[in-house]
This record gives structure tokens, sequence and C-alpha cells, in this order.
């Protein structure tokens, strides 16, 4: 097995995390799954060419109609410190240590301990930030409570199209969800589990329930080698993709010892039609800004399957994360009309019968749990078993009516944009126009203009095709009002970097499955994760400082 020297600057965090016994660790965890990781890639590529060769549409499977009918199984008991988890801080990337004390001094009941949407894997930030969950987990962080009173962490490794570039074993790069979980259990699994309050996890893009099955026999295995009892590890399957929707009984089935229960969210959701059936004109996804939203046919059904699914099973169900920051001054008109925004977005999800969801503004945790204060009884709604609800395939597969507007066109190209460019500053997420964004926001927006060109769409405002041309167009336009408030040639040569990488990407002839996944095998990214540079960048004047 080999490692890259440590970042610079990270020489003692480094040491700290590889020793010996971890190495070894590190070295039979990933030898021992490697071969069923590059199987989940190659069954995933498989299943999408039968569907492109056949035109057929994904269904509840009848092989697995035995699980989805038998009334009696569930998954074990949830633990009580997940008992009551109303409100988690979402796209909590740990890299960055004074936003995550400040998370770890709220009152919020959870954290997304986030090395996936709101992370950039750079070398630095993912050593700095497994570092960072250890100094937590041991109370070596200043000023914040014990472990076991500190909001639980609810820890995301990188999803299974990432890999980590700075470890080989066996000759191959590693995968970068084991390595990032490979650490985080060696070094923090058992002290979590001593106190009851872990280890928890989030599992992102899990596409099927083999997936489900890979990452419980991964949980057994870790729990064997250390010493923990079976069922320690427990996890929240995050449903990102449109197949998954399909087997939620199936994938809790696989992960019933281990589940903590599903999570829905809005983007990645939406993206995977786009990346599974967006060739198609019968599945063109109409402007996100204007037309697509939780109220929607094909979002609400997978919503409220979500919690029937769970809370028939005993698990707990969680919603998305609520983007929008809240403008400074309790006062203020723009304050009010963006709180009284999130809370009617996040009612629908308590209405719907959700157990918890995250925000990302510390400033919402206290709002948003008093709504489910004064909406709901107890620390969970897993009484709701939801018996009104019906959801048919074509409930799940119904795409939205609406069109393309100029805004939305110009909307998506930015955030596509400013992603590729916070990436290439070894930055997860950023904040455009009152909200955070990140790569679920990004995936949404550029596989939108990738379809909308597919597909010749025509805007709304003039009539216009959305094509090659105006796109390229409307990113030079961008470039303009970007560069025009930079403050020196790296960073305009950065943001040109990144609009050239964006229009790679759409005007691709075949979509390119995962940005993080373009992007994290790009010369250019790679090369920038040395460059050093720690800058300070004002976007619609959002400071965004390097993590």
């Amino acid at each position: 097995m080999e490692l890259s020297p440590p970042p610079s600057g990270l020489a003692a965090e480094y040491a700290t995390l590889f020793t010996t016994d971890c190495f070894h660790f590190l070295y039979e965890l990933i030898s021992t799954f490697d071969e069923e990781v590059d199987q989940i890639l190659q069954l995933r590529a498989s299943r999408k060419a039968n569907l492109d060769l056949s035109g057929d549409l994904p269904n509840f499977l009848e092989s697995t109609a035995h699980i989805r009918r038998d009334p009696v199984w569930r998954v074990l008991p949830v633990p009580l410190r997940l008992q009551k988890r109303h409100v988690d801080i979402g796209d909590m990337a740990p890299c960055d240590t004074q936003r995550f004390i400040r998370a770890l001094q709220s009152p919020a009941q959870g954290i997304q301990v986030d090395f996936d949407d709101g992370n950039c894997p750079t070398f630095y930030n993912q050593i700095k930030s497994i570092h960072n969950v250890m100094q937590a987990v041991n109370n070596q962080l200043p000023d914040v409570p014990h472990i076991s009173q500190a909001p639980v962490l609810m820890l995301r490794p990188r999803a299974w199209n990432m890999v980590e570039h700075n470890m080989m074993v066996e000759g191959k790069e590693a995968p970068g969800p084991l390595f990032d979980f490979g650490l985080l259990m060696f070094h923090c699994g058992q002290t979590l589990f001593k106190h009851k309050s872990g280890p928890f996890f989030y599992l992102s893009k899990v596409e099927n329930s083999t997936e489900a099955r890979l990452w419980n026999k991964i949980f057994v295995w870790t729990q064997q080698k250390l010493g923990l009892p079976t069922g320690s590890i427990k996890a929240t399957v995050l449903i990102e993709n449109v197949l998954a929707a399909f087997e939620m009984e199936e994938i809790l089935y696989e992960l019933r010892e281990h589940s903590a229960g599903l999570n829905c969210g809005i983007w990645d959701y939406s993206a995977s039609f786009v990346n599974k059936f967006g060739h198609r004109q019968a599945f063109l996804l109409p402007d996100r800004s204007k037309y697509v939203n939780m109220e929607k046919r094909f979002l609400r059904s997978y919503m409220d399957l979500l919690v029937q699914t769970c809370h028939r099973r005993g698990a707990l169900a969680t919603g998305g994360m609520a983007a929008l920051l809240l403008p400074q001054g309790m006062h203020t008109d723009s304050h009010r009309r963006v709180l009284a925004s999130v809370k009617r977005l996040k009612l629908l999800e308590i209405d719907a019968g959700v157990d918890g969801f995250m925000v990302y503004d510390l400033n919402l945790i206290e709002p948003m749990q008093e709504l489910f204060r004064i909406h709901t009884e107890g620390d969970n709604q897993l009484h709701r078993l939801r018996d009104d609800v019906s959801v048919t395939p074509e409930d799940l597969l119904s795409m939205p009516s609406g069109g393309v507007t100029l805004y939305g066109l110009k909307y998506n190209i930015a955030v596509g944009v400013l992603f590729i460019n916070a990436w290439l500053l070894g930055q997860g997420h950023f904040f455009y126009r009152g909200q955070v964004e990140d790569s679920a926001t990004a995936e949404i927006s550029r596989s939108q203009v990738w379809q909308w060109i597919r597909h010749q769409t025509q805007l709304e405002d003039d009539s216009r095709v959305v094509s090659r041309r105006l796109v390229i167009d409307l990113t030079k336009e961008l470039m303009m009002e970007l560069c025009a408030r930079c403050h020196s040639v790296m960073a305009k040569r950065r943001f040109h970097t990144a609009a050239e990488i964006f229009l790679e990407v759409v005007l691709k002839r075949h979509f390119p499955e995962f940005i993080t996944s373009y992007l994290n095998q790009d010369h250019t990214f790679l090369s920038s994760q040395n460059s050093g540079q720690e800058e300070l960048l004002e976007t619609d004047g959002e400071p965004r400082a390097k993590l």
C-alpha cells in the first residue's frame, strides 16, 4: 500500500491518523471490498445500458415482492440518541474548523459531517476533516460539549463514484468511501459507541439494494475487526436516485440491523432523472427555479412513499436541507420573508410525516425546532404510518409541466461555473443569491443545461432555442460579470478555467454521470491541489474563504 506524503501544514495530523495499526486496518478493509466496489459501478453501467437499449422504465421489482409483502420484519430499534433529530446542520465540511466548532456548540440535534456534497476532497481537506472529527470525538476541540452531549455526528463518507488519489492499494487508487469510512471507524468508532453516540453514518448516492447489501457487509466486517457488537453502526441512506426510489423497502431490509432510516432531498434526486433518462424527450425536466419543488407530483410521491416505507418498518424518515440563508436583522422585511419561505417549505415535509430535516444556516436551527414543537407531538413521527399513501410507478415518473426561462438558464450556468470555481479553490460549497450551493445544486444545474441543449428547448421569454451558441454566449456574459469583481489575475484565470470545464461538461455528446467524478479525474483539479493558494474571493457579496 502506498500513501502520498502529508499535505503542507498537516504533518502532525497525518502522523496521528496513519499509524501502523491504522495502515494495516485500511489495507485489509480496502483489499477485502475493492473488487465488489468495482462490481457495483459496473452493474450501474449495465443497468443504464439496458434501460437505454430497451427503452424500459423502472418498476417495483417482482423478484423482491416477498420482502415488500411481508408485514412482519422491522429494522432494529432506533438508538436513543437518534430518536429525536428534528434539525440537523447540513453540508458541514469539518475541515472548516471554526464552523465545525460552532456547529458542535449549537442546539442542533445532529450534524451532517460531510465528506461528500458539501466538501471538496483535496487531500488537505480529507486529512484536516478526519482529524477534526477525531478531536471532537475525543473532546479535544476547545469550548465544545462532551461528545455524549454535543449534537450527534452523522458521518457522510464520499459516494461509490469517488476515488482517493493519494492512496494506492494493490496497484489501484483506493475507493473514496472506504478511505473515509475506514479512517473514521478506526479512530472514532469505539469511542462513539462507548458514549452511545454512534458510530452513525449517512450513505450517499446508493442506487439499489445490492449496494445497500455491500455496505451492510462492510459494516459487519468492520464491527468484527474492531470488536464492536453487530448493529453498532447505524446508517441513514440518502435516496438520491430515481432507481433507488423503487427499492426503498429492499434497501431498508438489507440494512435492517444497521438502519437509521432513509432521507429524501430534492436536487440530486431530480438530477438523477436526467442522468438515467435525460436523452428521452418524455423526461424533459422544466426550469427548476420556476417549476420544480417538493409540491410537484413526482417529488411529493417520492417523499410520501419514503415516509410510509420507513415508518411501517420502524425506521426514521428525514427530509432535505433548507439552503436559504437568513439575512441580517431579525426585524427586516427580507429576514421575515426568507424565514416565512423556509417555514412554508419545511411544514410540507413535517405534514408529510418526516422525523427531521437539515438546515445550513445555524440561525435557522431554533425556528425550525419550534416548528416541530408546534406541529408534532413527541420525539418523532414514527406513529404516522401513512396508510393513506398509495404510490404508483406513474406517480414517481411523472414529470412536471413547464418550460425554460432565460433567468433559469442563466442561474443554472452561474451555479455550475461557480461550483467548479469553488472546487478549484478546494471548497465544496459556496454562497450565491442568498443561499448555499453545493454539488447537489451543481448537479441539477449542469444536468438541466445539458438536457435543454440536447432537446433544443425553446425559451419561454422569446422563443430562442437553448443551443450551444446561446449557452456559450451566456457563459461569456457571466464571465465578464464575475471577472469585473476579481482582485487578481489568478482569480480571473481560475474563473475562465471553470467556465471552460463547465462548457466541456454541458456540451458533451454523452452525459457525464457525476460532475464530482468528472472534476475529481480532471488534471486541472488534481494539479490545483498542490497550488497551496489560500485566497478570499467575493461572489455576489458573499465571502468565500478557502476551507
